[in-house]
């Protein structure tokens, strides 16, 4: 097929060649597709032609072999950051998995999510529970009519359905960007995988959360779809598998251990957005259960002059009668029943946590058979003192610290602006987000705009949407403030000593600080640029020093400030509206964030008196 292409192709004048989802070249790819390593016939037949590969998810192994199949001369490589923190990564032990995904879903019930299985089965009687549940489901899967699918994407576009259950075959070019959750109701089979159907929440940069449903049943069920494949694709895939399973089991801040597995560092610190940094793990000495696992791996290996898998290891410490152990003589050695105390899963659990932290190694292929590694040795010899990790659980609620990108407004208002929404898009037989964004609605809610002005101002509204909608939104907002108050979100916080920074923050104020543009730091990071200036914002209160000429003229600030000084109670929607709409909202925070740091003493010599700036 591609070899018809190349011929045509060679009549055509192409000037560059894109190659999307290139990960696929790879081997080492999450997704890698034989016919994708013909492509490298491209260079061979274009020789001149330059090539552009592109993937949201490659490590740098895949990245380097994607050069090398490509054969990519002097080759720029680009990595923006991996890191999403406006979502929030959870890992819950598996118990009774539907009932945990019923509570879950049933404490959001106004949110979209994604519910990815393992396979279409599951899929299909997942989304029938969750309808005889009264939850609005519906399933996707490749096995399904082109048709069928395509109606269950749409209704699920629309918000016609809440949640879809859905294999792998959905996401790809799915756009939705108030997809508030994504569930693993099974355990994916790579990192790779998990990071990209992870990545389909959140997408307008509001807080959202993402969370894997793990038990050792699901890693026994993906080993036996491993063993399916060719004997070099197996021995990848345990490879993957295993830092799958490392990612679930860890201690350490998710968030952390995703990126360093595409190569990126997270700063130091919390990231405030992992269940291990909002909960840290309770941990335990388990010095002597680690070594007693450690003397069986090296007891029967002595025994037989090679090594074992781990189940086996597990085997001899509970004493097990099985015709492998009692072939070998393992039931002679001095380990053999003396881990009798602990359950087969505790031990499993055991093993795999020494594996992450590095005191036994696996050996790469079907059987994974462990050995010592040297630090292991040292541990054993040394009798070194081990902390292990003791199993939990995470309640269905929602997590009560504030996350990056989130906008608090009045959320009564929120959701009659969404019901409104909804009703202008059905009417004009479009999904909703097409209308205004959830990130658009909750500015409206925060600023409660009464004239076109102030409407205009606000993020996410441009002069298309301004001609359409200003008059009937500006109506319901009228409406709803003829029955309540506002409420003040624009006042500065309180005296005394707040938050620091988080790692998102920080990562914003460094980008800043090393020349990048508000606009250009939302690209990268893939954030609305209103997230992007709270997180300076945040910055400017917590007294970082900025310089004020990257956010207006010393002309601008001097409008301003006669702008804001005939406003009452120095609310930045009026003052953007009397200033006539030349100034957006982001701007004129910026400003009075700045004129709020320069507050000091009435009677501080060579200042201004307090009463001279803007005080919220």
């Amino acid at each position: 097929m591609l070899d018809g292409f190349l011929e045509r192709a060679l009549n055509w004048n192409i000037e560059l060649i894109a190659i999307d989802e290139a990960h696929c070249i790879s081997e080492w790819g999450h997704d890698f597709r034989p016919e994708y390593r013909q492509l490298a016939k491209l260079r061979t037949h274009l020789p001149d032609v330059p090539i552009m590969a592109l993937t949201a998810t490659a490590t740098e192994r895949v990245r380097a072999d994607i050069v090398k199949q490509l054969k990519l001369r002097d080759p720029r490589c680009y990595v923006a950051s991996f890191n999403r923190p406006n979502l929030t990564y959870r890992v819950v032990p598996k118990s009774s998995a539907y009932d945990q995904l019923l509570s879950f879903v049933r404490a959001r019930p106004n949110d979209s999510g994604i519910v990815y299985c393992a396979s279409r089965k599951a899929t299909d009687s997942l989304a029938a529970q969750l309808q005889e549940d009264g939850i609005a489901a519906k399933p996707y899967h490749a096995g399904m009519e082109s048709a069928h699918r395509s109606k269950h994407q749409d209704a699920f576009l629309r918000d016609d359905v809440r949640i879809i259950t859905a294999t792998i075959a959905f996401g790809m070019g799915i756009n939705k960007p108030n997809v508030r959750f994504v569930v693993h109701y099974d355990l994916p089979k790579n990192l790779e995988s998990y990071y990209q159907e992870t990545g389909r929440a959140g997408r307008d940069g509001l807080p959202s959360e993402c969370v894997l449903l793990f038990s050792a049943s699901d890693v026994i069920k993906q080993r036996r779809f491993i063993e399916e494949k060719e004997e070099r694709e197996q021995r990848i895939a345990h490879e993957q598998l295993r830092t799958m399973v490392a990612y679930a089991e860890t201690r350490a801040c998710r968030r952390a251990t995703l990126l360093n597995y595409f190569g990126e560092k997270l700063p130091e610190g919390s990231c405030a957005g992992c269940d291990n940094c909002e909960n840290p793990r309770e941990t335990f000495d388990g010095t002597v259960p680690a070594q007693k696992f450690l003397s069986c791996v090296q007891r029967v290996q002595q025994r037989s002059g090679f090594s074992f898998g781990l189940n086996h290891i597990v085997d001899v410490l509970m004493g097990a009668d099985t015709e492998p152990i009692r072939q070998r003589g393992h039931n002679d050695i001095s380990t053999y029943g003396i881990g009798r105390d602990l359950t087969r899963g505790a031990w499993q659990a055991i093993g795999r946590e020494l594996l992450r932290i590095g005191l036994v190694t696996a050996a790469p292929g079907k059987f994974a058979t462990l050995q010592l590694t040297s630090a292991g040795w040292a541990v054993l010899r040394e009798r070194t003192p081990i902390i292990l990790t003791k199993p939990f659980d995470v309640p269905a609620s929602k997590p009560s610290t504030r996350r990056a990108g989130a906008i608090e407004c009045d959320e009564a208002l929120f959701e009659r602006l969404r019901i409104f929404r909804r009703k202008i898009a059905d009417e004009r037989n479009v999904p909703a987000y097409i209308i205004f964004s959830d990130a658009t609605l909750r500015e409206m809610a925060h600023a409660y705009p009464t004239t076109s002005a102030a409407f205009r101002a606000l993020p996410g509204i441009g002069e298309q949407k301004f001609k359409d909608f200003t008059a009937p939104f500006l109506a319901e907002i009228a409406d709803y403030l003829n029955e309540n108050s506002r409420r003040n979100f624009d006042a500065p916080a309180a005296a005394g000593p707040s938050r620091r920074l988080n790692d998102s923050e920080r990562e914003t104020l460094r980008r800043f600080r090393n020349g990048e543009s508000l606009d250009e730091i939302a690209l990268a990071r893939s954030f609305v640029r209103s997230t992007i200036c709270s997180h300076l914002l945040r910055a400017l209160e917590r007294g970082e020093p900025l310089e004020k000429e990257r956010f207006f003229t010393s002309a601008a600030e001097e409008e301003m400030r006669a702008g804001f000084r005939r406003v009452k109670g120095g609310g930045v929607v009026e003052a953007s509206a009397l200033l006539g709409g030349k100034y957006d909202i982001e701007t004129l925070r910026f400003f009075r964030a700045f004129e709020n740091r320069s507050i000091v003493p009435a009677n501080t010599p060579g200042r201004a008196s307090a009463n001279e700036t803007i005080v919220t």
